[in-house]
């Protein structure tokens, strides 16, 4: 069965356009999935086919109207299903959601706009609200692609090579190593010299820990981070002093502990 996603929005065009590009594009002419747009514009009654409104008791702004969202839903019988609405106070979108949705047979999406949705829209036809972070966007579109893109790439059949689903960051809960191509110095900066020994079994062990996914080389720790203990793990200057090959983020939002090589 190919995986339906269905996507409430007033920019049908710019959903469709993203769609068609890269991973997605290619999956969808593969038949692991399908996308289809609905304009709540379509469900409106009035010559200038109103979607928005003043909010009720003042304030800046516009509101969607409830209206054409429900109507949308309801005049559609085969709407995928859950029905999500993507808002500020959703639930927060991560990997693990992704692959939840990835386990299902697909989803719709509620795209917001203007300050926002109204509320008896989300309660009257919405399963759930999802949230991509807390920043402010223009609309629920780019969220909608970041939902659809994070899921369909977990479809079977999606990606060309299935084992970079298992090595990807959060995975198995983990960051994912940091990468390196040609050439081996770059800008007075050598990759680590295990990914040139040409030992594969010792690089999948400097890439992996106890009860871990393989080849990853930072795990999510409570602990602060500490420094690295060996020039595999961060690239080394042709003057042999050495940096760490990302920025840590701050212990409070995911500490990265060292991993011994």
């Amino acid at each position: 069965m190919t995986f339906a996603v269905d996507v409430i929005t007033l920019f049908p065009g710019a959903v469709a356009d993203y769609c068609d590009t890269s991973v997605l594009g290619r999956a969808r002419d593969a038949g692991v999935w399908r996308l289809r747009t609905l304009d709540p514009r379509d469900e409106t009654d009035d010559a200038h086919r109103s979607v928005d409104d003043a909010p009720l008791g003042g304030g800046a702004g516009m509101v969607m109207r409830a209206e054409p969202i429900v109507r949308t839903v309801r005049a559609t019988p085969d709407l995928a299903r859950p029905v999500i609405a993507l808002t500020p106070a959703g639930r927060p979108f991560d990997q693990d959601r992704a692959r939840r949705l990835a386990a299902t047979t697909g989803f719709t999406l509620v795209c917001g706009r203007y300050e926002g949705i109204d509320q008896r829209a989300i309660d009257l036809v919405c399963d759930e609200e999802l949230s991509v972070g807390d920043v402010v966007l223009a609309g629920g579109e780019l969220a909608a692609l970041v939902v659809i893109e994070a899921v369909v790439r977990l479809l079977p059949g999606a990606l060309g090579n299935e084992a970079s689903i298992e090595e990807e960051s959060f995975a198995e809960g983990l960051i994912e190593y940091p990468h390196y191509t040609r050439p081996a110095l770059f800008e007075g900066l050598a990759a680590p010299a295990v990914l040139l020994s040409g030992d594969h079994g010792r690089v999948a062990r400097c890439g992996s820990r106890a009860g871990a996914g393989p080849r990853a080389w930072c795990a999510p720790s409570s602990a602060a981070p500490t420094s690295w203990s060996a020039a595999a793990a961060s690239p080394t200057r042709s003057d042999g002093s050495s940096r760490s090959s990302r920025a840590r983020p701050s212990p409070e939002r995911r500490a990265l502990e060292p991993l011994d090589f």
